[in-house]
């Protein structure tokens, strides 16, 4: 194989000192103008592109971004909200030859998790996904100076520039969509309750229920998880008052929901209308296709990569505000059955 071309080869080519050979290549002033002319013209005569490692050393950059997800390990891999979103993130990320430090961090771990990140100077910024109620890690990346993004943190203050979509508005519409054709009894099926998208999707169906003058319908704790839907979707139907509704906080638990349905011998929408949240690839293709409520979450990544990109050349960078969620109707909702038909 042919040895790689090094800066010596360049600056012996273009007759400069290796030195001249590294301003010209990273943009710093004092060079002459034919001079940087030579070296340029040298470099690429002999292929001569720089290592990751080389380049790292001279701008003092790790040219990485981290994402630490506090799960379970096996529930990542289930969750098709998160490689999407990681997606949006690469695409941006690739063109100026970043990469992405994926962290899989167990709760207790969490914390220093962060620490071992900014000490190593393993990321040069991170972004801070499944915003929580008393969140500590705002306040950690600000003792660390490590630069961040806040993903979906709903304009709450925390100092740090976000990337935020609205979720509430799609729900109440998914709601409304349902006391539409008909349906009175409505149960949720809710997302873990220490993150603020959780609580804010089922206090925007609450609240939709209740502006319509309807009681609140029955919740389960879903969990975010397929198990978790399955399991809640069980207790609904098998209970004296089944609903004749369930809007799910993602459609995870959704799809897992329809299916226990089914196997209970239910009809969908026919017995029981369902709706879910993300509009995940999957959702077109169930069988009846699910009505969703779609959140972009490659747009998501894009627009994060781009902020924490602004966050670390400048310090800071504006929030910036996603096209909120839209409801996608599909066959799994349908006029309520009547009291007879239940």
């Amino acid at each position: 194989m042919a040895r790689r071309p090094t800066i010596a080869d360049v600056a012996a080519l273009a007759g400069v000192s290796r030195a001249t050979v590294s301003f010209v290549l990273n943009n710093r002033p004092g060079v002459a103008l034919t001079t940087q002319q030579r070296v340029r013209a040298a470099a690429e005569k002999l292929g001569w592109t720089p290592s990751s490692s080389a380049r790292a050393l001279s701008t003092g950059r790790a040219r990485a971004v981290g994402l630490v997800l506090t799960r379970e390990p096996e529930l990542i891999g289930n969750d098709p909200f998160y490689p999407a979103f990681m997606a949006g993130i690469e695409s941006v990320i690739s063109e100026s030859g970043d990469g992405l430090m994926l962290q899989i961090s167990r709760p207790g771990d969490e914390i220093d998790t962060y620490r071992r990140l900014a000490a190593d100077r393993r990321v040069d910024g991170v972004f801070l996904t499944d915003l929580r109620v008393d969140d500590p890690r705002p306040a950690l990346v600000e003792e660390l100076g490590l630069p961040a993004v806040a993903v979906g943190a709903d304009g709450q203050s925390f100092g740090l520039a976000q990337v935020n979509l609205d979720d509430r508005p799609v729900v109440s519409a998914a709601v409304r969509h349902l006391i539409g054709l008909g349906h009175r009894d409505i149960a949720y099926v809710a997302g873990p309750q220490e993150f603020r998208h959780a609580r804010r999707r089922q206090l925007a169906w609450a609240d939709t229920l209740a502006e319509a003058g309807l009681p609140p319908g029955p919740v389960r704790s879903g969990g975010f998880t397929a198990e978790g839907g399955a399991r809640a979707t069980r207790s609904l139907i098998d209970g004296p008052d089944r609903p004749t509704a369930i809007v799910y906080a993602n459609d995870l638990s959704a799809t897992a929901g329809m299916a226990v349905a089914q196997e209970a011998g239910l009809r969908l929408p026919d017995d029981l209308s369902v709706v879910g949240f993300d509009d995940v690839p999957l959702a077109s293709w169930t069988h009846p296709p699910l009505t969703t409520c779609r959140a972009d979450a490659t747009d998501w990544g894009r627009a994060a990569a781009r902020t924490l990109a602004r966050v670390i050349e400048e310090g800071t960078a504006p929030d910036v505000e996603l096209a909120p969620a839209t409801l996608v109707v599909r066959g799994s909702t349908g006029p309520a059955p009547s009291a007879t038909a239940r």
